[in-house]
Protein backbone atom coordinates (compact mmCIF):
# COMPACT_ATOMS: atom_id res chain seq x y z
CA UNK A 1 0.00 0.00 0.00
CA UNK A 2 1.38 3.66 -0.85
CA UNK A 3 1.88 5.63 2.16
CA UNK A 4 1.19 9.33 1.53
CA UNK A 5 2.84 12.22 3.89
CA UNK A 6 0.58 14.70 4.26
CA UNK A 7 2.23 18.37 6.38
CA UNK A 8 0.96 21.39 7.03
CA UNK A 9 1.16 25.16 4.98
CA UNK A 10 0.91 28.17 6.89
CA UNK A 11 1.75 32.08 6.33
CA UNK A 12 3.03 32.66 10.15
CA UNK A 13 5.02 30.55 12.34
CA UNK A 14 3.40 30.79 15.22
CA UNK A 15 0.01 29.85 13.77
CA UNK A 16 0.43 26.21 13.56
CA UNK A 17 2.65 25.96 16.71
CA UNK A 18 1.42 25.97 20.60
CA UNK A 19 5.31 26.91 21.31
CA UNK A 20 6.83 29.51 19.01
CA UNK A 21 6.39 32.96 20.20
CA UNK A 22 3.33 35.45 18.35
CA UNK A 23 5.40 36.99 15.56
CA UNK A 24 4.96 40.78 15.71
CA UNK A 25 5.05 40.40 11.44
CA UNK A 26 2.19 40.20 9.34
CA UNK A 27 -0.06 37.95 9.13
CA UNK A 28 1.07 36.86 5.69
CA UNK A 29 4.40 36.03 5.20
CA UNK A 30 4.97 35.12 1.82
CA UNK A 31 8.81 34.43 2.47
CA UNK A 32 7.82 32.27 5.03
CA UNK A 33 5.25 30.35 3.22
CA UNK A 34 7.46 29.54 0.29
CA UNK A 35 10.15 28.32 2.33
CA UNK A 36 8.25 26.05 4.35
CA UNK A 37 6.43 25.00 1.13
CA UNK A 38 9.87 24.04 -0.15
CA UNK A 39 10.69 22.41 3.16
CA UNK A 40 8.03 19.71 2.66
CA UNK A 41 8.75 19.24 -0.83
CA UNK A 42 12.37 18.57 0.01
CA UNK A 43 11.78 16.40 2.61
CA UNK A 44 9.73 14.21 1.08
CA UNK A 45 6.01 14.49 1.69
CA UNK A 46 3.15 14.78 -0.94
CA UNK A 47 0.77 17.22 0.17
CA UNK A 48 0.38 20.14 2.63
CA UNK A 49 -2.52 20.87 4.30
CA UNK A 50 -3.85 24.76 4.27
CA UNK A 51 -5.98 24.67 7.38
CA UNK A 52 -9.04 27.19 7.48
CA UNK A 53 -10.66 29.53 10.27
CA UNK A 54 -12.74 32.56 10.40
CA UNK A 55 -9.30 34.27 10.59
CA UNK A 56 -6.98 32.55 8.24
CA UNK A 57 -5.73 34.07 5.30
CA UNK A 58 -7.78 32.91 1.69
CA UNK A 59 -6.96 29.33 1.24
CA UNK A 60 -7.06 29.67 -2.87
CA UNK A 61 -4.36 32.27 -2.56
CA UNK A 62 -2.42 30.53 0.07
CA UNK A 63 -3.13 27.13 -2.20
CA UNK A 64 -1.66 29.07 -5.45
CA UNK A 65 1.62 30.06 -3.94
CA UNK A 66 2.12 26.64 -2.62
CA UNK A 67 1.65 24.89 -5.67
CA UNK A 68 3.46 27.94 -7.67
CA UNK A 69 6.70 27.88 -5.41
CA UNK A 70 7.21 23.97 -5.80
CA UNK A 71 7.49 21.07 -8.68
CA UNK A 72 5.60 18.14 -6.96
CA UNK A 73 3.67 18.81 -3.65
CA UNK A 74 0.56 18.40 -4.08
CA UNK A 75 -2.17 20.76 -1.70
CA UNK A 76 -5.13 19.92 0.68
CA UNK A 77 -7.05 22.75 0.65
CA UNK A 78 -9.46 22.59 3.46
CA UNK A 79 -12.87 24.62 2.71
CA UNK A 80 -16.39 25.03 4.90
CA UNK A 81 -19.56 24.53 2.93
CA UNK A 82 -21.51 27.08 3.51
CA UNK A 83 -19.94 30.43 2.56
CA UNK A 84 -19.38 29.61 -1.07
CA UNK A 85 -21.74 28.50 -3.59
CA UNK A 86 -21.00 24.89 -4.36
CA UNK A 87 -21.47 24.94 -8.03
CA UNK A 88 -18.75 27.97 -7.72
CA UNK A 89 -16.86 25.83 -5.51
CA UNK A 90 -16.57 23.35 -7.86
CA UNK A 91 -15.15 25.61 -10.69
CA UNK A 92 -12.43 27.50 -8.33
CA UNK A 93 -11.02 23.82 -7.44
CA UNK A 94 -11.10 22.80 -10.90
CA UNK A 95 -8.97 25.84 -12.23
CA UNK A 96 -7.07 25.63 -9.79
CA UNK A 97 -6.59 22.00 -11.10
CA UNK A 98 -6.61 23.10 -14.77
CA UNK A 99 -2.42 24.99 -13.75
CA UNK A 100 -1.67 22.08 -11.22
CA UNK A 101 -3.53 19.08 -12.22
CA UNK A 102 -3.07 16.17 -9.70
CA UNK A 103 -2.02 18.14 -7.07
CA UNK A 104 -5.09 19.52 -5.82
CA UNK A 105 -7.44 17.88 -3.13
CA UNK A 106 -10.36 19.18 -0.73
CA UNK A 107 -10.58 18.79 2.67
CA UNK A 108 -14.32 19.57 3.62
CA UNK A 109 -14.47 20.64 7.13
CA UNK A 110 -18.53 20.80 8.71
CA UNK A 111 -17.18 23.18 11.57
CA UNK A 112 -16.91 22.01 14.71
CA UNK A 113 -16.65 25.42 16.90
CA UNK A 114 -20.39 27.76 16.90
CA UNK A 115 -18.62 30.54 17.16
CA UNK A 116 -16.09 30.15 14.83
CA UNK A 117 -18.68 29.53 12.53
CA UNK A 118 -20.45 33.02 13.94
CA UNK A 119 -17.57 35.15 13.22
CA UNK A 120 -18.22 34.40 9.48
CA UNK A 121 -21.63 35.27 9.98
CA UNK A 122 -23.13 31.72 10.38
CA UNK A 123 -25.15 31.17 13.18
CA UNK A 124 -26.61 27.55 11.62
CA UNK A 125 -26.51 24.45 13.98
CA UNK A 126 -24.05 21.60 13.77
CA UNK A 127 -27.35 18.93 12.23
CA UNK A 128 -27.70 21.88 9.98
CA UNK A 129 -24.26 22.34 9.26
CA UNK A 130 -23.85 18.60 8.27
CA UNK A 131 -27.15 18.70 6.04
CA UNK A 132 -26.28 21.70 4.32
CA UNK A 133 -22.10 19.93 3.56
CA UNK A 134 -23.87 17.12 2.54
CA UNK A 135 -26.02 19.09 -0.08
CA UNK A 136 -23.10 21.05 -1.09
CA UNK A 137 -20.56 18.32 -1.96
CA UNK A 138 -23.93 16.40 -3.96
CA UNK A 139 -24.00 19.56 -6.36
CA UNK A 140 -20.12 19.87 -6.09
CA UNK A 141 -19.89 16.51 -7.68
CA UNK A 142 -22.27 17.17 -10.64
CA UNK A 143 -20.86 20.56 -11.08
CA UNK A 144 -17.35 18.09 -11.91
CA UNK A 145 -19.15 15.41 -13.61
CA UNK A 146 -21.75 16.10 -15.24
CA UNK A 147 -21.91 16.08 -19.06
CA UNK A 148 -25.51 17.95 -19.48
CA UNK A 149 -27.38 20.93 -17.68
CA UNK A 150 -28.51 19.37 -14.07
CA UNK A 151 -31.40 20.99 -11.87
CA UNK A 152 -30.79 20.19 -7.98
CA UNK A 153 -33.79 20.78 -5.45
CA UNK A 154 -32.38 20.84 -1.68
CA UNK A 155 -33.10 22.32 1.92
CA UNK A 156 -29.95 24.54 1.37
CA UNK A 157 -29.60 24.74 -2.27
CA UNK A 158 -31.28 24.56 -5.81
CA UNK A 159 -30.04 24.82 -8.69
CA UNK A 160 -31.54 25.24 -12.31
CA UNK A 161 -29.32 24.43 -15.71
CA UNK A 162 -26.00 24.05 -13.88
CA UNK A 163 -23.01 23.42 -16.49
CA UNK A 164 -19.49 24.08 -16.91
CA UNK A 165 -16.66 22.91 -19.08
CA UNK A 166 -14.34 23.82 -16.35
CA UNK A 167 -14.13 20.39 -14.86
CA UNK A 168 -10.86 18.33 -13.42
CA UNK A 169 -9.20 16.53 -15.55
CA UNK A 170 -9.82 13.38 -13.48
CA UNK A 171 -10.76 12.85 -9.82
CA UNK A 172 -9.97 16.17 -7.19
CA UNK A 173 -9.83 13.58 -3.94
CA UNK A 174 -12.68 14.71 -1.45
CA UNK A 175 -10.80 14.04 2.61
CA UNK A 176 -13.34 14.23 5.12
CA UNK A 177 -13.56 14.49 8.94
CA UNK A 178 -15.56 14.70 11.93
CA UNK A 179 -16.25 12.29 14.99
CA UNK A 180 -19.65 12.88 15.55
CA UNK A 181 -22.25 10.14 14.15
CA UNK A 182 -23.70 13.05 11.36
CA UNK A 183 -20.08 13.49 10.60
CA UNK A 184 -19.94 9.48 10.09
CA UNK A 185 -23.05 9.85 7.79
CA UNK A 186 -22.00 12.55 5.97
CA UNK A 187 -18.21 11.44 5.11
CA UNK A 188 -19.29 7.74 4.78
CA UNK A 189 -21.53 9.00 1.77
CA UNK A 190 -18.89 11.25 0.45
CA UNK A 191 -15.33 10.94 1.34
CA UNK A 192 -12.47 9.49 -0.67
CA UNK A 193 -10.25 9.70 2.22
CA UNK A 194 -11.55 9.85 6.23
CA UNK A 195 -9.44 11.93 8.27
CA UNK A 196 -8.87 10.99 12.36
CA UNK A 197 -7.04 12.73 15.00
CA UNK A 198 -4.00 10.84 16.52
CA UNK A 199 -6.01 8.26 18.71
CA UNK A 200 -5.01 5.10 20.52
CA UNK A 201 -4.56 2.08 17.89
CA UNK A 202 -8.36 0.52 19.26
CA UNK A 203 -10.06 3.73 18.75
CA UNK A 204 -8.40 4.42 15.09
CA UNK A 205 -9.49 0.87 14.30
CA UNK A 206 -13.14 1.34 16.29
CA UNK A 207 -13.58 4.90 14.16
CA UNK A 208 -12.67 2.89 10.58
CA UNK A 209 -15.02 0.00 11.26
CA UNK A 210 -17.86 2.65 11.67
CA UNK A 211 -17.26 4.56 8.80
CA UNK A 212 -16.41 1.33 6.46
CA UNK A 213 -20.35 0.51 7.54
CA UNK A 214 -21.66 3.95 6.70
CA UNK A 215 -19.74 3.98 3.16
CA UNK A 216 -20.75 0.70 2.31
CA UNK A 217 -24.35 1.19 1.54
CA UNK A 218 -23.00 3.63 -0.85
CA UNK A 219 -20.58 0.93 -2.70
CA UNK A 220 -17.89 3.30 -1.28
CA UNK A 221 -14.16 2.42 0.26
CA UNK A 222 -12.98 5.23 1.26
CA UNK A 223 -8.90 5.48 2.63
CA UNK A 224 -8.25 6.82 6.00
CA UNK A 225 -5.85 9.32 7.47
CA UNK A 226 -4.49 9.81 11.09
CA UNK A 227 -3.49 12.94 12.12
CA UNK A 228 -0.07 13.16 14.29
CA UNK A 229 2.62 15.31 16.14
CA UNK A 230 6.02 13.56 16.46
CA UNK A 231 8.47 14.26 18.46
CA UNK A 232 11.68 12.31 17.26
CA UNK A 233 15.32 12.51 18.39
CA UNK A 234 18.28 10.33 17.82
CA UNK A 235 17.47 8.53 21.18
CA UNK A 236 13.94 8.03 22.87
CA UNK A 237 15.63 9.60 26.04
CA UNK A 238 16.32 12.63 23.95
CA UNK A 239 12.31 12.75 22.54
CA UNK A 240 11.30 12.89 25.86
CA UNK A 241 13.89 15.47 26.97
CA UNK A 242 12.36 17.75 23.99
CA UNK A 243 8.96 16.35 24.74
CA UNK A 244 8.87 17.67 28.01
CA UNK A 245 10.49 21.14 26.89
CA UNK A 246 7.70 21.96 24.61
CA UNK A 247 5.12 20.73 27.40
CA UNK A 248 6.73 23.61 29.40
CA UNK A 249 6.30 25.83 26.69
CA UNK A 250 3.23 24.85 26.01
CA UNK A 251 1.89 25.70 29.06
CA UNK A 252 3.62 29.04 29.50
CA UNK A 253 1.96 29.68 25.41
CA UNK A 254 -1.74 27.70 25.22
CA UNK A 255 -3.36 30.89 26.67
CA UNK A 256 -1.73 33.05 24.04
CA UNK A 257 -2.31 30.57 21.02
CA UNK A 258 -5.64 30.39 21.61
CA UNK A 259 -6.26 34.19 21.83
CA UNK A 260 -4.40 34.78 18.60
CA UNK A 261 -6.12 32.12 16.50
CA UNK A 262 -9.91 32.74 18.14
CA UNK A 263 -10.76 29.02 18.46
CA UNK A 264 -12.15 26.47 21.04
CA UNK A 265 -12.52 23.51 19.63
CA UNK A 266 -13.43 21.73 22.75
CA UNK A 267 -16.70 21.47 21.46
CA UNK A 268 -16.26 19.06 18.74
CA UNK A 269 -16.46 15.21 19.29
CA UNK A 270 -13.25 14.56 18.03
CA UNK A 271 -11.62 16.77 20.88
CA UNK A 272 -13.51 15.05 23.13
CA UNK A 273 -12.95 11.78 22.32
CA UNK A 274 -9.32 13.11 22.70
CA UNK A 275 -9.41 14.33 26.58
CA UNK A 276 -11.25 11.66 27.23
CA UNK A 277 -8.16 9.42 25.89
CA UNK A 278 -5.96 11.92 27.98
CA UNK A 279 -8.10 11.45 30.78
CA UNK A 280 -6.79 7.78 30.81
CA UNK A 281 -3.26 7.63 30.29
CA UNK A 282 -0.82 10.11 29.21
CA UNK A 283 0.78 7.35 27.66
CA UNK A 284 -1.22 5.40 25.48
CA UNK A 285 0.37 2.04 23.03
CA UNK A 286 3.68 2.22 22.77
CA UNK A 287 4.56 6.01 22.81
CA UNK A 288 1.41 7.84 22.17
CA UNK A 289 1.57 11.35 24.55
CA UNK A 290 -1.66 12.91 25.25
CA UNK A 291 -0.13 15.63 27.53
CA UNK A 292 -0.11 18.40 24.73
CA UNK A 293 -4.01 17.57 24.49
CA UNK A 294 -5.14 17.80 28.03
CA UNK A 295 -3.09 21.47 27.98
CA UNK A 296 -5.01 23.06 25.15
CA UNK A 297 -8.35 21.20 25.55
CA UNK A 298 -7.86 19.52 22.12
CA UNK A 299 -8.73 22.35 19.94
CA UNK A 300 -7.06 20.43 16.96
CA UNK A 301 -4.47 17.31 15.99
CA UNK A 302 -2.69 17.46 19.26
CA UNK A 303 -1.60 14.07 20.36
CA UNK A 304 2.58 13.00 19.83
CA UNK A 305 4.89 10.03 19.51
CA UNK A 306 7.67 10.57 21.17
CA UNK A 307 10.78 8.22 20.37
CA UNK A 308 13.97 7.74 18.10
CA UNK A 309 13.36 7.87 14.82
CA UNK A 310 12.98 4.02 14.42
CA UNK A 311 10.62 3.87 17.20
CA UNK A 312 8.24 6.81 15.82
CA UNK A 313 8.22 5.18 12.40
CA UNK A 314 7.12 1.48 14.10
CA UNK A 315 4.38 3.42 15.51
CA UNK A 316 3.12 5.17 12.29
CA UNK A 317 3.42 1.65 10.60
CA UNK A 318 0.86 0.33 13.20
CA UNK A 319 -1.42 2.69 12.19
CA UNK A 320 -0.69 1.65 8.99
CA UNK A 321 -1.21 -2.03 9.71
CA UNK A 322 -5.04 -0.86 10.63
CA UNK A 323 -5.71 0.36 7.21
CA UNK A 324 -4.87 3.73 7.39
CA UNK A 325 -2.78 4.92 4.16
CA UNK A 326 -2.32 8.95 4.89
CA UNK A 327 -0.05 10.35 8.05
CA UNK A 328 -0.92 13.43 8.34
CA UNK A 329 2.31 14.64 10.65
CA UNK A 330 3.38 18.51 11.99
CA UNK A 331 5.33 19.45 14.05
CA UNK A 332 6.26 21.95 17.44
CA UNK A 333 8.51 24.25 15.05
CA UNK A 334 6.73 23.84 11.68
CA UNK A 335 9.78 24.53 9.18
CA UNK A 336 12.71 22.52 11.09
CA UNK A 337 10.32 19.85 11.38
CA UNK A 338 9.36 19.95 8.56
CA UNK A 339 12.78 19.31 6.69
CA UNK A 340 13.40 16.83 10.12
CA UNK A 341 10.64 14.57 9.26
CA UNK A 342 12.23 13.51 6.12
CA UNK A 343 13.82 11.09 8.12
CA UNK A 344 10.62 9.27 9.42
CA UNK A 345 9.44 9.55 6.03
CA UNK A 346 12.64 7.81 4.62
CA UNK A 347 12.08 5.07 7.04
CA UNK A 348 8.48 4.61 6.45
CA UNK A 349 8.85 3.98 2.81
CA UNK A 350 11.66 1.83 3.67
CA UNK A 351 9.95 -0.17 5.85
CA UNK A 352 6.43 -0.28 3.79
CA UNK A 353 8.73 -1.38 1.02
CA UNK A 354 10.21 -4.27 3.00
CA UNK A 355 6.68 -5.51 4.28
CA UNK A 356 5.66 -5.61 0.38
CA UNK A 357 8.40 -7.23 -0.67
CA UNK A 358 8.76 -9.95 2.29
CA UNK A 359 4.36 -10.43 1.33
CA UNK A 360 5.18 -11.21 -1.81
CA UNK A 361 7.87 -13.48 -0.97
CA UNK A 362 6.23 -15.85 1.72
Amino acid sequence: MSIEFIGIAATQAHTETEIEKVSEGPPVDAGYLRALARAHEDAGFDRVLIAHSSSSPDGFIVADQVLNGTDRLGVLLAHRPGFVAPTLAARKFATLDAFHAGRVALHVITGGDDADQARDGDISDKPARYRRTDEFLDVLRLEWESTRPFDYDGEFYQVRGGFTPVRPDGRIPVYFGGASADAVRVGGRHADVYAFWGEPLAGIAERIAGVRAAAAPHGRDPRFSVSLRPIPAATETEAWRRAEEILRLTKERAGELRKVLNIDGSAAQGSRRLLDFADRAEVHDKRLWTAIAKETGAAGNSTALVGSYEQVAESLLDYVSLGVSTLLIRGFTPLTDATDYGNLIRLVRDRTGERALAGAHS
